[in-house]
């Protein structure tokens, strides 16, 4: 026998249909509407039966939409992008390939390898920047180049003459003689440029003619060792020699970087140069034909765990200041060595190396705003930039002396863990280390000269010094490493 529904059991299911119909619709499928009796049923249902708990589906992300459209972009830029040939007289160069850098031996040349040729050539890209002919390239294609010439789009070849280069960055200027009305390519800029956008590379790889090669931006801010200023857009966009002085476009048709090269080796691995480093010297390039940067006259040395904690910072941030030119910019603001630089001009200055680059955007004669951590404490200086000769550099980075004989008259600082002397002119030279002792910030051959401040004259100076050190502390040294002054942080160990 069947038994009849009751009109409470009749209305509690329809409610439950009603509710996965809504359910349904709430996934991003197509929800039909609800028939009218229907609805007078859930109505009737939501009068009798208790209330239903229903969990809420968050709505499905929308579809993500392509990002442009490849094919336009490139037939748009086209006509922006050159391709570069130089001839150079002879094989025969001094120092360090730019080349050789990035591709390896001959990578790229023309020419075959062998003894010394007459001449050879070297194929790079380059892109327009103003309707008269001006042509931004790299610096390493037109090297030490006898000739240089450039054919468009077009198939039109013009001859070229270098207006100004900048071997620091690896950037050049071109202009074309007799050139006039060319389409020109809108700079961008690098620092809007996010990680994971889609980027467009166009050059002249192996000679093939132009290329376009699509990718994504993997990371900025990388430093590969290429040069003082390193501060590459690294993508995974095809970059291959020829493709050198290339532009990077984004998906606007913006030049955002200048296509450099590959490390010999890497796979799928492409550096360019940002775009707003082009910016900062364009002027320079094309009034004065080379770059004047300012000088703040110090050493600086990257701020380690074990130094912030030294220092009582709050994160390894900064720039520590290691040692000061006399008279020089830094010195005459107020400057000491110790301090801690934390921005330039209102930036952040997070990696050490990010100060050479803030500083060297500067002409000589400016003024810059310095924020240092002195004591725990912000305290702002204004530096007017001296114009700079020689590379202020990473004094952690300088070259290593050698050790040297250990002298006769050697004795311990215990709670360092090391073994000391007194050196010739004051301090302490360190000569060893107890067993089983890793010091990682100080090496043999280094001269003490302070502790947490505290100047060290001798061996004993040295020892009144470590007593007022907290047991598990970090002790923050101040040592002479061959001609160059930089500070260490050692743990003390815990009594």
């Amino acid at each position: 026998m069947i038994q009849a529904v009751s009109s409470r059991s009749r209305a509690s299911v329809l409610a439950l249909l009603s509710m996965a119909a809504l359910s349904l619709g709430g996934c991003g499928q197509q929800a039909h509407a609800t028939p009218p009796s229907t609805q007078a049923a859930a109505v009737a249902a939501s009068d009798a039966a208790p209330p239903v708990s229903t969990v809420t589906l968050p709505p499905a992300p929308a579809p993500v939409p392509a990002t442009f459209d490849v094919a336009a972009l490139s037939e748009r830029v086209r006509p922006m992008v050159v391709n570069i040939t130089t001839t150079h007289e002879s094989s025969g160069r001094e120092g360090l390939d730019p080349f050789e850098f990035f591709f390896g031996p001959q990578g790229g040349r023309g020419a075959p390898r062998g003894g010394p040729r007459p001449t050879q050539t070297a194929l790079g890209t380059g892109f327009i920047i103003d309707p008269s002919g001006y042509v931004v390239t790299n610096e390493h294609v037109i090297h030490e180049a006898s000739g240089v010439r450039v054919r468009l789009a077009d198939e039109r070849e013009f001859e070229a003459e270098v207006v100004g280069r900048d071997p620091k960055l690896d950037l050049a200027l071109l202009r074309l003689k007799g050139a006039s009305g060319l389409p020109v390519a809108p700079l961008g800029t690098s620092e809007q440029l996010r990680v994971g956008e889609h980027v467009l590379a166009v050059g002249n790889p192996f000679g093939l003619g132009h290329t376009v090669t699509l990718g994504i931006v993997s990371a900025k801010a990388r430093a590969i060792g290429a040069g003082p200023y390193d501060d590459f857009i690294q993508t995974d966009a095809s970059i291959n020699p020829g493709n050198s002085g290339g532009p990077l476009f984004n998906w606007r048709g913006e030049v955002v970087g200048i296509n450099t090269a590959i490390r010999a080796g890497a796979n799928g691995i492409g550096f360019a140069i940002p775009i707003d480093a082009l910016k900062d010297v364009l002027p320079q390039l094309r009034e004065k034909g080379f770059v004047e940067r300012g000088k703040l006259g110090l050493l600086f040395q990257p701020v380690t765990r074990d130094l912030a904690a030294a220092l009582k910072l709050d994160s390894p941030r900064g720039a520590l200041v290691a040692e000061l030119e006399p008279g020089g910019a830094a010195a005459r603001a107020g400057i000491k060595a110790g301090d801690v630089i934390v921005e330039v001009n209102g930036v952040p200055i997070v990696h050490a190396e990010e100060l050479r680059r803030n500083v060297a955007r500067n002409a000589p004669g400016s003024e810059i705003k310095v924020t240092v951590v002195r004591a725990e404490k912000r305290h702002e200086v204004v530096a007017r930039l001296d114009a700079l000769q020689d590379e202020e550099g990473d004094a952690a980075s300088r070259p290593r002396p050698t050790q040297g004989a250990r002298p006769d008259r050697q004795q311990s600082a215990e709670k360092l863990g090391i073994q000391v002397s007194d050196a010739a002119g004051g301090g302490v030279r360190v000569d060893g280390f107890a067993p089983g002792i890793n010091v990682q910030e100080i090496q043999v051959g280094d001269v003490i000269l302070e502790i947490n401040g505290a100047p060290v004259k001798d061996v004993a100076g040295l020892r009144a010094a470590i007593a007022k050190v907290k047991d598990g502390s970090v002790a923050l040294l101040k040592v002479r490493r061959g001609k160059v002054v930089q500070f260490a942080a050692v743990p003390l160990p815990a009594r």
